[in-house]
């Protein structure tokens, strides 16, 4: 079956594979730690009758039966408080901060950067192979104590001693993810693909690379950073013989874009794509009416969803600017202002465009829906979080390959490895980021399955050009695991019973009263 159009579809049927999956959808939401989503899930499996098996969430739950202690990292000794303390003293008096459940539904932002990253790696000496995972909450502390806001103005945050890096939410908080983790396939060993922020993480999702970079990168005039000379998946897919379909998927509310004309308008769209950052992005930019096609309103997303014309090749970035990406507050509001944005907004919104594939509706579907949705018999809906978001997870990121040889770029005079790039195992590309949440969600998929292989998620390129027929791009999504592979029976998949030809009911996502979402006191 030919791949090339919008409109490739096949029946979920005895004897599928690979290649009977013609739609590859994924989705990474923002900041967010595998502990801090998902380190309850035992303790909800217990919960609802669901039967125990391994599963590497938070010591306390490991398993529900026979608990662990909650892990701890040291806090602020009270002896140097803030003010006049810049700085977090981590010392013999710091009291212990255990993980805990969330009080609110909203917390402060936290810096998963590539200093703190390497703190919480170990407190003491970040550039250690020993990896004591002890300085999450200092790296928060410090963040917190040094914020400034997006005028540039000191802005010290509420939690002041970064208590909020140990805390998680549970299955009563985020019962729709909760639900959909147990019911598809997840897995405990899935990992960011880098030990830093946003930028350089997404970057990888769609090339494999950051191309030696770690911070932000800013390719709108004035240049500050030229573009990334790729290639993407997706110019792979355009160039290839015959070209692949290719969507990326752009929700533009709370953007300049929102509103028409510009909100269909590629040139528009494309910045709020990391796809930008690469050269291809900006050839987008640049000649936008040849792609018309292929960046595209989130509207589109439902519109092709429900009526089965979904791209072989569709990434959904993001709803940032509206609120809806999960990602904690990057500045505190005003007096009398509340904060934005409930975690279960966000698994709210994700709801509305797994249905749109599963049901075929663009709203609230029957449970389980009726009739099944036109894209689903030979979609998967991958969806994944970017990084940790500086929240603490007691799994050690792990070794793996670097991309391309090239070492970091942009490092800062103050930045651990900048002297000395071979310090540490840590100060290059040859470390994953800590881990992620994961929910691999399709027709085919696995039920109530747990993958203990370790991936990061350019897992997700290697399943696109597996699938496609596609070259990899760099070592780094070379070197993964196929998400496929079953040889060892840690793939995703199952091809021959074929799980979920009807879509499972699952629950709407709880939403609390706006009293549930604040920020003081810290939560």
């Amino acid at each position: 079956m030919s791949v090339s159009g919008n409109t490739a579809t096949a029946t979920a049927a005895f004897g599928a594979s690979l290649q009977s999956i013609n739609h590859v959808i994924f989705l990474a939401q923002e900041n967010r730690s595998f502990d801090s989503y998902f380190g309850a899930m035992r303790d909800y499996w217990a919960a609802n009758g669901i039967a125990d098996q391994q599963f590497d969430g938070l010591p306390q739950f490991n398993p529900p039966a026979n608990p662990a202690a909650a892990p701890v990292n040291p806090g602020c000794d009270p002896a140097f408080p803030y003010p006049p303390n810049l700085f977090c003293q981590i010392d013999a008096a710091s009291p212990p901060v255990a993980s805990f459940h969330f009080a609110s539904l909203c917390i402060e932002n936290l810096s998963p950067s590539w200093d703190e990253a390497r703190r919480s790696w170990n407190v003491h000496t970040p550039l250690s192979p020993q990896a004591n995972l002890d300085g999450f909450v200092d790296a928060t502390a410090n963040f917190a104590r040094q914020h400034t806001d997006n005028q540039g103005n000191f802005a010290p945050m509420f939690d002041l001693d970064g208590h909020r890096a140990m805390g998680y939410y549970d299955g009563t908080d985020l019962n729709y993810y909760y639900a959909l983790a147990s019911t598809f396939s997840t897995s405990d060993t899935w990992f960011a693909p880098v030990m830093t922020r946003t930028p350089p993480n997404r970057e990888y999702l769609i090339a494999g690379t950051s191309s030696g970079y770690v911070y932000q990168r800013n390719v709108n005039p004035p240049l500050d950073t030229p573009p990334l000379p790729g290639p993407t998946i997706f110019e792979e897919a355009q160039n290839h013989n015959p070209p692949i379909s290719w969507k990326i998927y752009i929700n533009p509310t709370g953007t300049p874009c929102a509103a028409p004309p510009a909100d269909t308008d590629p040139a528009c769209l494309i910045r709020f794509s990391y796809l930008h950052d690469f050269t291809f992005g900006i050839a987008i930019k640049n000649n936008p009416s040849a792609y018309t096609n292929n960046i595209v309103n989130i509207a589109q997303f439902y519109t092709d969803a429900v009526h089965g014309t979904l791209p072989a090749i569709a990434q959904i970035e993001p709803a940032s600017n509206a609120g809806l990406d999960e990602h904690p507050i990057d500045n505190d509001p005003p007096p009398g202002v509340a904060p934005c944005c409930s975690v279960q907004s966000g698994a709210k919104y994700v709801a509305t465009l797994i249905n749109a594939v599963m049901c075929g509706v663009n709203g609230p579907p029957s449970n389980p829906c009726s009739p099944v949705g036109k894209s689903w018999a030979d979609s998967v809906f991958i969806l994944t979080w970017d990084e940790h978001g500086g929240l603490y997870d007691h799994v050690t990121p792990v070794p793996t390959v670097s991309p391309d040889g090239i070492h970091p770029l942009d490092l800062f005079p103050n930045d651990p490895c900048y002297q000395n790039p071979s310090a540490g195992p840590t100060c290059d590309f040859t470390y994953t980021g800590y881990r992620v949440p994961l929910v691999v969600v399709s027709p085919f998929s696995k039920s109530n399955f747990v993958s203990h292989q370790t991936r990061d998620y350019t897992a997700i390129l290697k399943l696109i050009e597996g699938r496609f027929g596609l070259n990899s791009l760099t070592a780094r999504d070379a070197a993964q695991v196929g998400m496929d592979d079953d040889s060892t029976g840690q793939g995703f998949f199952d091809f021959t019973n074929i799980p979920w030809k009807t879509p499972p009911g699952l629950p709407p996502q709880n939403v609390a009263s706006a009293s549930a979402c604040f920020l003081n006191p810290p939560p």
